[in-house]
């Protein structure tokens, strides 16, 4: 048995302020100079550390405050107050809320799991991955915990194509063609990230992290300098240019290259397998309603690994978009009944915020999947999107050192990994790669709904 994936974390202080849900309101008209304030009583000696962030014109109260509301209750005359912090209520959009960006910073700050002690408290079920249930069943079983170390729990995925068969000579020895596979201890690759800003110290970052992690950054061809080279044993190189700008060298330092769909593409894979016969060659895709036809077109040409991705918003191109959950789903399914599923390594990206979202898109039949935004989150980043818009960053992320920035996506990756290892547990499921299609381990609100209600209206 190979010895447990382990991920080592290290506390990694945010650069900046945090920005909390709630904030303190302490009015000082109407004080009554009682002898003895509250705010002297204060058992985390916030209001006597309280200082202004002249970089961001923040009052620390708002983020050092604990929440334990004692000033609040003791104060005589009402004159502390909390109240939702309005800087936290503009953070990220609709679907990057802010209580997924405080989590994704809480992770890479801490490398821990964000527990909320009152439970979870949205709806019964919304738009996207929140319209997904995974069966916990197992749960109720102690021995079930791939954390603690009483059972082995494998998060090792595969990346490259697979053989369906073995052929093997007179003397027991194979001599069927073996395609070339990665292994990686995580589900999880570093996508091209839709914004950052300029220069290389968010690429390095990125890089530095997924060598800690042995997993892989995808880094674009045209971004490739002398600072890059050293990483290439972990890097997917994407061609976003001339494929006859990569050098034999290149191709040699690299185990993994991505190149776009489009006509030429299976051509292009076996030119650049010539050059290394070890080379993974991936296929990005955008996702469509086309998708599943091309995908079965692509695995018959010989494909060995298809990146689907969606926008940032997990939603494919066209009108009336399907979710990313929904359209992987139907991919899978639809190589699965023509035979050839096992043949192919499948990655999705797209629209990916939490752990819980990494798990549930192998549930639809992804074998790993790929993650974009949380790692600039990771780096304190607050999904402004004002460096797309050539406007200067509210946290500097173009001054971030990489080993800090390293160190955030490292520990945001381990908070990751024991939440699917809680998951894979609790499902009573010893690998990751079973986890993959297990859709009769999940509950889909569009068809719980259908089915529970197909009957009402009708007349024996």
């Amino acid at each position: 048995m190979p010895p447990k994936y382990h991920i080592e974390t290290s506390q990694a202080p945010n650069r900046f302020q945090k920005i909390t849900r709630s904030g303190i309101i302490a009015w000082e008209e109407g004080c009554l100079k009682c002898a003895r304030c509250v705010k002297k009583d204060c058992v985390y000696q916030v209001y006597e550390k309280r200082n202004l962030d002249d970089r961001q014109m923040l009052d620390s109260l708002d983020s050092v405050c604990m929440d334990c509301f004692r000033c609040v209750q003791n104060c005589p005359n009402r004159l502390i107050h909390k109240g939702l912090n309005p800087s936290y209520k503009v953070l990220g959009d609709h679907y990057w809320t802010p209580e997924i960006i405080s989590g994704l910073w809480f992770q890479a700050e801490s490398g821990r799991i964000p527990v909320s002690g009152a439970g979870y408290g949205g709806p019964f079920s919304g738009p996207g991955f929140d319209a997904m249930w995974t069966d916990m069943s197992e749960i109720v079983r102690p021995t079930r915990d791939g954390i603690h170390g009483r059972e082995y729990i494998s998060t090792t995925v595969d990346i490259g194509r697979k053989v369906m068969s073995l052929e093997f000579g007179p003397d027991g020895e194979i001599i069927s063609p073996a395609p070339p596979l990665v292994e990686i201890p995580l589900p999880v690759i570093f996508d091209i990230l839709p914004w950052s800003p300029p220069g290389d110290r968010i690429p390095l970052s990125l890089l530095y992290g997924a060598r800690a992690l042995g997993t892989f950054a995808i880094i674009r061809q045209s971004a490739i300098n002398n600072a890059v080279r050293e990483f290439l044993p972990n890097a997917i190189i994407y061609v976003d240019g001339n494929p006859g700008g990569l050098n034999t060298q290149l191709l040699r330092s690299a185990r993994i290259i991505e190149i776009p769909d489009g006509e030429g593409a299976i051509a292009l894979q076996e030119r650049l397998r010539s050059m290394n016969p070890d080379l993974v060659v991936m296929i990005r895709m955008k996702l469509s309603p086309k998708t599943p036809e091309q995908a079965l077109t692509l695995v018959a040409q010989g494909a060995e690994v298809l990146h689907l991705v969606a926008d940032e918003y997990g939603l494919e191109e066209g009108k009336d978009p399907l979710f990313i959950k929904e359209r992987l789903k139907e991919v899978h399914l639809y190589l699965v009944n023509k035979g050839i599923r096992d043949q192919i390594t499948l990655l999705g990206g797209g629209g990916i915020a939490m752990a819980e979202h990494m798990a549930k898109l192998i549930i639809c039949g992804a074998d790993a999947i790929s993650i974009d935004i949380p790692l600039l989150a990771a780096m304190e980043c607050r999904v402004c999107r004002r460096c797309k818009e050539g406007i200067s960053c509210p946290v500097e992320l173009d001054d971030v050192d990489p080993v800090w920035g390293s160190l955030r996506i490292v520990n945001l990756m381990a908070a990751w990994h024991s939440q699917l290892l809680e998951i894979l547990g609790a499902m009573g499921i010893r690998e990751a790669r079973r986890l993959r299609g297990e859709m009769g381990r999940a509950m889909f609100f569009e068809d719980l709904e259908r089915e529970i209600f197909a009957t009402m209206g009708k007349r024996g």
